[in-house]
């Protein structure tokens, strides 16, 4: 449109082609209002806009503002409740698949490397452990997929957009929503819950297995390292001890124990780690079990100090026991119990004076008392060391046979304790597994005391008989009971120097032997260091606890 000039005047110059002149909004302006469905009563008036005029002949005015909130994408009952802010914040659409052609979305941005699902599955920020998801990018968990959950903040704010449920092992893209199915993602989900297959399990100890982590180690599945995080070795050689327990640990690989105690589930869990054929990383990490066992201990068992192994190993299977659904007074109502418990004969006499004997000390002629007691660790006592030293052979190391400290328990040599003579006797039948505790600490009123006895044994083919009492119901008298070791925790003393006044103290390394039945082979393994043992030389280091292994009777004798 052409300019005015200065000598036109304005009402002259109106030209065709010129919008319409704006009129006052009061003039007509109940023309421009039509009343609302729900504000009949109130007389709320809402503002009708130019381009909706021609639909009140046709629509009706409740029909205007129908079409006036669904354009806006907001619903009528919530604008008609009074309620417009919620309405215009309401959730966005959640996608139930990804676009066509968007398959594999945001799946090169996952780094396997950084992954580690071993510890607690808290979020890393509200530390719950409720509907916990594990973003894929960086490793991190986070608490729910909605969108008010740190899961979807983390995802918007970040931009990582893959996460796994770690309870249902499932995989979602967020913010959108979806599932992703990929099959490239099926080794994420069997490394969060490795499950294997009874036929896999069934061939654990028979084929030479040997498998390679993400950086290219390579390792032998059920012989890796475990995480010292701080002072927990003395837990990581008793729960890799019972890892090589063969019932046990297909016990624990095969059954859904998602409804037992969450002591049980975790054990789980860190056994199908140990024997993880296909895992990102050469070790594990006990913190989930640690946690709850520190927790169920009421910490008397922690990562942060070390406890005795015995100590825990007792508390351990106990309390496994109970989570398993074992009972306080039924014998063999668990795995646990199946495995490693036996029966025990005690027989006890008390021991008097007598003046007329001539003798300070004389064992009465009474009855003697015999009592049947279980056992699932059997203790072994060393005989005491020697005080002196001979001067020729001073270096030495005193020595016992692992046979001489068992003759506690052939029914004949007796023991004082207190002012009873007691005499101890095991019975058949002999559990799968025998838990041996080699005693090597004494405490009194003023020091601990360490009894450094080497104990010497056999690797294979320990007979039990002599220990036994024959009972021909259950087992053919004077047929040998053979045993074989299975795994040997080893102590050893450091002495670590100190600026205190004391100078120099103590300081305790636990070590676990395994035995690889595949190969025939010895494994040590001591935090994440994983050595070659030779079988010879296992007894010169100071043994603390031994499993044993029942052997199987050979066919056409009846089983053991």
């Amino acid at each position: 449109m052409a300019k005015r000039r200065a000598a036109d005047s304005l009402e002259d110059f109106t030209a065709a082609d010129s919008p319409a002149s704006k009129r006052a909004r009061v003039d007509d302006e109940a023309n421009d209002l039509v009343p609302t469905n729900g504000a009949a009563s109130n007389g709320y008036m809402m503002p009708l806009r130019p381009q909706d005029r021609d639909k009140i002949d046709i629509l009706g005015a409740a029909d205007v503002e129908h079409a006036e909130l669904e354009e806006a994408g907001a619903t009528p009952t919530a604008a008609m409740d009074g309620d417009e802010e919620e309405a215009a914040l309401t959730a966005p659409i959640r996608q139930e698949a990804p676009e066509e052609g968007y398959t594999d979305l945001y799946l090169d941005t996952i780094d396997r490397g950084v992954l580690d699902f071993d510890f607690e599955k808290l979020c890393s920020v509200t530390l719950s452990n409720i509907n916990v998801y594990a973003c894929l990018v960086c490793g991190k968990y986070y608490q729910g997929r909605g969108p008010k959950s740190q899961a979807y903040f983390h995802a918007l704010e970040i931009g990582h957009h893959i996460y796994v449920n770690m309870e249902t092992k499932k995989i979602y893209v967020l913010p959108e929503g979806y599932e992703v199915k990929s099959k490239s993602l099926d080794d994420i989900k069997f490394v969060v819950d490795p499950r294997l297959s009874p036929a896999e399990v069934s061939i654990l100890d028979k084929e030479q297995k040997q498998a390679w982590d993400l950086l290219g180690r390579r390792y032998i599945p059920g012989f890796v390292g475990m995480n010292n995080i701080k002072a927990n070795d003395y837990f990581n050689v008793v729960i890799h001890a019972l890892a090589h327990v063969v019932p046990l640990r297909n016990f624990l690989m095969l059954e859904d124990l998602s409804k037992r105690p969450q002591l049980a589930q975790r054990f789980s869990i860190l056994v199908r780690k140990i024997w993880n054929p296909r895992a990102f990383k050469s070790h594990v990490s006990p913190h989930e079990l640690l946690q709850e066992i520190a927790l169920r201990s009421s910490k008397r068992y922690t990562l942060t100090e070390q406890s005795d192994p015995v100590d825990f190993l007792s508390w351990f299977l106990n309390n496994l026991h109970l989570a398993l659904g074992g009972s306080k007074t039924k014998p063999n109502s668990s795995i646990v119990q199946k495995v490693f418990q036996g029966s025990l004969k005690i027989e006890s006499q008390q021991i008097t004076a007598r003046a007329d004997a001539g003798d300070r000390l004389r064992f009465e002629d009474a009855a003697v008392q015999t009592e049947i007691s279980r056992y699932l660790v059997l203790t072994l006592d060393l005989p005491p060391a020697p005080l002196f030293q001979d001067a020729l052979d001073k270096n030495i190391i005193p020595q016992v046979p692992l046979t001489g400290i068992l003759s506690k328990y052939d029914g004949i040599r007796a023991q004082e304790r207190l002012n009873t003579r007691v005499r101890y006797r095991l019975l058949h039948p002999l559990p799968p597994y025998l838990l041996f505790h080699i005693k090597r600490f004494s405490r009194n009123k003023f020091v601990s005391e360490r009894n450094p006895t080497i104990v010497t044994f056999p690797v294979r083919s320990l007979d039990m008989s002599p220990y036994v009492e024959p009972n021909p119901k259950l087992y053919p008298p004077g047929e040998p009971v053979w045993y074989d070791l299975v795994a040997n925790i080893t102590h050893e003393a450091v002495r670590v120097r100190d600026d205190s006044v004391e100078g120099e103290q103590e300081s305790k390394v636990w070590r676990v032997q395994l035995r690889d039945r595949s190969r025939e082979e010895w494994w040590e393994v001591q935090d994440l260091f994983v050595e070659r043992e030779r079988a010879e030389t296992l007894f010169t280091k100071e043994s603390y606890v031994q499993v044993w292994e029942r052997r199987k009777r050979s066919k056409g004798k009846g089983k053991a």
